[in-house]
């Protein structure tokens, strides 16, 4: 392992320390410079005192300034290392005005296709929707950076007297999703060979195979992300176009980007289809005519520039300089590149080495190449943070837990879905069920679905980050997930919410676990009635109204279970409320009967039966010949009669207070942990493993087999004693949607349990009053908060 060196010395740290004082009187860590760096306290007030002495107004009246922003622009071409024979500048609000620009603006002609790299921002694939492309195809990032080494693609000389368009590939210089950088040498071998491949066409028409290697091909390199920290030589690597925002660079002032245009890229630029002041020398109101201004960059600048910010743009440069001098031979943006990098590196080690306690890995990291080489990653670090059973923490849960404890990060996909997908592997049916049926959006907290992660958390550094700001962050994950369990987080966020911004006060409501679904069992070994999302059920003084009521018994009485017949979990009931009736259906698609859901009514023309549950005596009232048959023919089995319970039955009698049950074996209610089941990794759908285990009440805690650990709980007020875990028999093995039997359930919570077999726990509802065995009516709804006494 290498220990992190300082790339400052100790005094250059303390003048950088002196700028940002306010993060300590603030007790603050800051750790999204990828979203914006942090401007000195010196910057602002040298830009303000400028503001002061002189007399800065619209650079369409005032030499002064015009002279002001003419010096930006010097300084920017300095900056990246070109000058004004080689590069334009054109001032844009940001550097999605710059990509903007370019899309409205690139000649394709009539063959040119227009490329973009899977992970990019979002602005890059809003270049799409303007475009006057042949085709537009979305590019791996490995098939931008292919052909390096062996030249696939190559132009012929002899054919570029017959290209006919032009095709623009855009890419960002560095993912600011993970901080992968795309080698810059891919810029030149594109202008020059063009792509090897095409990649996945997404729009266009014509043959997809087509030759496209006869049109001029053009980089657009989105730089926002790799500027604010690493150096652009222009004069090394000439993009066509170079879209950037400089507050990532100074942190101030915003509102102001550049779009830096070559002279070949100029050439590629067509016929403007707008123009605003300042851009022309003259236009008619009585005719179509209108005379472009000269300067290339003037013809773009529509309107009167941001020239307040623009000047303080000076100020900003300074700074850097002035805290990041040049020492032995490396400039500012080197010496900062591998300071982010040093910083980045230390993080990633240490990360790596966090463990459970039973050597689970805490952290899993999103990187290409790992963090050995400055030159192919930049100082961002990307992860989520699993529990000691591999489940995934929500990153919402770590937005809030991360500020409470100070520390300012950013979550989610980055504005970057493309790198997100790359990075999640999800697949095209996955980002459906994401983005459409799930219904997330860019920049909410909907950070797990099924377990599975939507997004990541990013921490990103600067020059003003030290290594005591990663230490923090490290303490916290410490501190927050290898020594606490999640009802402690979860009651640390709740005690300390107050403090949180309001964007996470909602997410810390959304926190504690909630009752996902609750599950009627009308008929003891038949398939489940599902309560639908946000439905609510009503409870007995037995548990849930209906459940576990009626009973299929053999013809010597005896309760049938799917021990003896799987195809018990292909009777299907429906509690018919608006008819009164209970419903069944066997299979799909198979015949229907319904027996009543009134005690009285089936009372009214029954016999009474006696069968038993768990060795103890039932008294039941036979449904009827009609029923019977029906269970006979489908069943394949005779003399089969289906029993309603009749008589009160008691849990024992030894017990101070008696629990009044249904034809359960042991307990009013099974609850059954998602996490839990999620640990298992089945390959079957998650839902179908969740219904092996045939409980009435699901959540979802995010910590798999915390369950086992409750004494008591509540769910949306209505209190629970937990009478201790459910000892599971090879009946999980059944797969309720088939019948068919698959004994890996059964041996890998053995594995998992240390030889137990242990799934999921019985509770017991608590009356109101304990004297008062008719309590009023109580309902459960789905959606309802748990909480864990």
């Amino acid at each position: 392992m290498s220990l992190y060196r300082p790339e400052f010395s100790t005094s250059e740290q303390l003048r950088i320390d002196a700028e940002f004082s306010r993060l300590a009187k603030n007790k603050s860590v800051y750790l999204d410079h990828a979203g914006t760096t942090l401007y000195a306290e010196n910057q602002v007030k040298a830009a303000a005192e400028q503001l002061q002495r002189n007399v800065i107004c619209n650079p369409h009246t005032c030499r002064l300034t015009g002279d002001f922003v003419d010096q930006v622009r010097f300084k920017v071409l300095e900056f990246f290392n070109t000058t004004a024979e080689d590069y334009h500048v054109i001032f844009t609000a940001n550097a999605t005005a710059a990509l903007s620009l370019v899309a409205d603006n690139f000649d394709f002609g009539s063959s040119g296709d227009f490329h973009f790299c899977q992970e990019n921002h979002t602005s890059v694939l809003g270049m799409r929707e303007r475009v006057r492309a042949n085709g537009i195809y979305m590019l791996k990032e490995a098939e931008i950076s292919a052909g390096l080494a062996n030249g696939k693609g190559k132009v012929l000389q002899e054919e570029s007297s017959r290209r006919t368009g032009n095709s623009l590939v855009t890419f960002s210089a560095q993912c600011n999703f993970s901080g992968y950088k795309i080698p810059l040498e891919a810029i030149g071998r594109i202008q020059t060979d063009g792509l090897p491949q095409a990649g996945k066409r997404i729009w266009g028409s014509g043959d997809e195979k087509k030759d496209t290697t006869h049109n001029d091909y053009y980089v657009c390199l989105d730089a926002a992300c790799f500027v604010a920290t690493s150096p652009l030589d222009l004069h090394k690597y000439q993009p066509d176009y170079v879209c950037l925002s400089f507050y990532k660079i100074f942190g101030y002032p915003t509102g102001v980007g550049a779009l830096l245009v070559s002279r070949r890229g100029a050439e590629a630029f067509g016929k403007r289809r707008f123009f605003g002041g300042g851009t022309i020398n003259y236009a008619y109101p009585h005719a179509m005519d209108h005379q472009l201004r000269e300067s290339f960059q003037q013809r773009y600048e529509d309107g009167t520039l941001p020239f307040l910010s623009i000047v303080a743009l000076l100020e900003g440069f300074r700074t850097l300089e002035r805290l990041v001098p040049k020492a032995e031979g490396l400039g500012t943006m080197e010496r900062i590149s591998r300071h982010v990098f040093g910083l980045a590196q230390y993080l990633e080690e240490q990360l790596t080495e966090l463990e459970h306690p039973n050597g689970e890995k805490l952290i899993q990291l999103y990187n290409k190449v790992g963090y050995r080489d400055k030159s192919r990653q930049g100082g961002i670090v990307a992860f989520n943070v699993r529990t000691e059973t591999g489940s995934f923490v929500g990153f919402g849960e770590i937005a809030c837990v991360a500020a409470l404890h100070g520390i300012l990060l950013r979550t989610g996909c980055f504005c970057n879905i493309g790198a997100c997908q790359y990075y999640l592997g999800l697949d095209e049916q996955a980002m459906d069920a994401i983005y459409k049926r799930a219904g997330r959006i860019c920049g909410d907290y909907f950070d797990l679905i099924d377990g599975q992660p939507t997004g990541a958390v990013r921490v990103s550094f600067g020059y003003m980050t030290t290594r005591q700001d990663v230490d923090e962050l490290l303490k916290m994950l410490r501190s927050s997930y290898l020594a606490t369990k999640p009802q402690q987080r979860i009651r640390f966020i709740e005690e300390q919410a107050e403090q949180l911004p309001p964007v996470l006060k909602k997410r810390a409501e959304q926190l504690r676990p909630k009752l996902l679904q609750l599950a009627v069992f009308p008929v003891k070994s038949c398939a489940a009635f599902k309560v639908e999302s946000l439905g609510s059920w009503p409870l007995t003084d037995q548990g849930l109204k209906y459940d576990r009521e009626w009973m299929i018994v053999d013809m010597n009485g005896m309760a049938l279970t799917q021990k003896r017949c799987t195809e018990l979990c292909l009777i299907r009931p429906s509690i018919r409320l608006d008819i009164g009736q209970l419903e069944l259906q066997f299979g799909e698609d198979g015949a229907t009967i319904s027996v009543p859901l009134s005690l009285e009514d089936q009372a009214a023309d029954s016999a009474k039966c006696v069968s038993k549950v768990c060795r103890q005596p039932v008294e039941g009232l036979d449904c009827g010949d009609q029923v019977a048959q029906w269970l006979c023919q489908n069943l394949g089995l005779e003399g089969l009669r289906l029993l309603r319970q009749s008589g009160q039955r008691n849990a024992s009698k030894d017990q101070q207070t008696k629990q009044k049950l249904s034809l359960v074996n042991q307990a009013q209610f099974l609850l059954l942990n998602k996490s839990s089941v999620r640990s298992l990794q089945f390959e079957e759908p998650l839902d179908e493993t969740v219904d092996r285990f045939r409980a009435n009440i699901i959540i979802d805690t995010g910590c798999a087999f915390e369950e086992l650990a409750y004494k008591g709980l509540t769910i949306g007020g209505i209190r629970f004693q937990v009478e201790g875990p459910c000892q599971r028999c090879d009946m999980i093995c059944i797969n309720q949607r088939t019948g068919e039997r698959s004994p890996e359930t059964l041996t890998t919570i053995s594995r998992l349990q240390q030889g137990r077999m242990r799934f999921g726990i019985y509770i017991t509802r608590i009356p109101d009053d304990l004297e008062d065995s008719e309590a009023k009516e109580q309902h459960m709804t789905c959606g309802d908060t748990v909480l864990v006494e």
